[in-house]
């Protein structure tokens, strides 16, 4: 089989040849750029600077040449946009602080302050407050909440917002077309909507780190506090959103037809490692119908299946996400409480389809050694692959400082699991 028909009769439910692989083809099933740049190098690649092409979590495009040499299936197309506001696009050089080599968009100028943090501005105007700090030695960037006071009595959440959800432009609907016309055309890799189009309440988006005058309620504790001191607040923005994705949704099918397989709808967290943050009537009352009303939309008009992200024990929400319309879940957290791997598949094999869960990011991987991560690698595909409907990936992006010996042995059990 090859890429593309594999991914479909996985989306189906059905079992292949080989297993599905992805690395790169989301935000939330990425590489580090410093891991990355490491990873080339012990492969043997050109020894050039890699792309940042996500600045918030600072990770490296996954480029054709190492899709290839590890036998990945899936690729994207990734927006123009960026987390603040400037476009991947005129690169230039600049150094991580590990002292890696990278390079990123010519709209990515940073400050530096007398401690050796690291400021970046949304839209690239440096006039204006930070909307993100990467701490003296840190790995990534962190909103800045730039919460001004809040009048509890006149909230109005469709004007705070107004500004953060927008209709895209014919530039970057030209864009969009042109990457995935190529790649539909090109290759055979199972292809993926990279626009996470509805992710209602995302706290990577709350504090507006691409917004100038961020207004309203954007502290994320305040945020969740809000869910019961002010609802219609919350509703009037989620209502907001929705209106925009579908829209957007809309523009994205006449660009894409169903060239691609897989939209990415939402990276919003419901988990923490112990439980879900909210409890399912909450879940019910300010997300699943938004859910469901993008969902169905997706469904009516497109093949497309509906990728949903969220860390953390979710289990006691999978029932309800089901009945949304969700079709993929990710990361598949199984180090959270609940998140068994046998217990997700038997319960929820043939109505989900599991898009991660292959190796875990926070322990083996990083700390573990390459047999200890080739002997998750297998269990996890002996248990997830059977009846089809898996797709592996690590457990969320693979951070800095992970051995490359680590990685090389995901690949080597999974060929290894593939030849068996």
């Amino acid at each position: 089989m090859r890429s593309r028909e594999r991914l479909i009769s996985t989306l189906n439910h059905e079992e292949t040849d080989n297993v599905v692989v992805d690395l790169g083809s989301t935000p939330v099933s990425g590489i580090a750029a410093s891991t990355l740049a490491r990873l080339r190098q012990a492969l043997g690649f050109e020894d050039g600077p890699v792309i940042v092409h996500e600045p918030f979590q600072i990770l490296g495009l996954v480029e054709d040449d190492l899709r290839r040499a590890l036998d990945i299936d899936i690729a994207s197309i990734m927006p123009n946009s960026t987390f603040f506001g400037y476009r991947n696009e005129g690169f230039k050089r600049w150094t991580l602080q590990d002292g890696t080599p990278v390079l990123v968009g010519a709209g990515f100028i940073t400050t530096v302050d007398e401690e050796g943090n690291t400021y970046l501005h949304p839209k690239s105007d440096i006039n204006a407050k930070p909307s993100a700090k990467m701490p003296k030695g840190g790995y990534y960037f962190d909103n800045i909440v730039r919460q001004k006071p809040v009048d509890e009595s006149s909230l109005n959440g469709r004007e705070d917002f107004k500004d953060d959800f927008s209709i895209y432009s014919d530039e970057e609907l030209k864009y969009i077309e042109e990457h995935i016309t190529y790649l539909y055309n090109n290759t055979d890799y199972g292809l993926v909507g990279d626009i996470f189009v509805a992710s209602l309440g995302d706290v990577a988006f709350l504090p507006g780190p691409d917004n100038k005058d961020p207004k309203g309620i954007r502290d994320i504790a305040d945020w969740l506090v809000a869910h019961k001191l002010h609802p219609n607040y919350i509703k009037e923005v989620y209502e907001l959103h929705t209106e925009v994705a579908i829209k957007n949704l809309k523009l994205y099918r006449q660009a894409v037809g169903d060239k691609i397989q897989v939209i990415a709808i939402s990276g919003a967290d419901f988990g923490t490692q112990r439980g879900e943050f909210i409890s399912i009537d909450m879940y019910r009352e300010f997300y699943k119908p938004f859910h469901k009303k993008v969902n169905d939309w997706v469904h009516k008009n497109t093949l497309w299946k509906t990728f949903y992200h969220s860390c953390g024990s979710i289990v006691n929400l999978l029932d309800d996400f089901i009945d949304a319309g969700v079709d993929i879940i990710n990361p598949v957290q199984t180090s959270a409480f609940g998140m068994d791997p046998k217990f997700l598949k038997d319960k929820y094999g043939e109505r989900l389809v599991f898009w991660g869960g292959g190796v875990d990011t926070q322990r083996t991987l990083p700390f573990g050694t390459p047999e200890e991560v080739r002997k998750e690698v297998i269990e996890r595909l002996d248990i997830f692959t059977k009846g089809g409907g898996y797709v592996f990936a690590t457990i969320h992006n693979i951070q800095p400082n992970t051995p490359v010996d680590n990685i090389l042995a995901i690949f080597d059990a999974i060929r290894e699991y593939n030849d068996s």
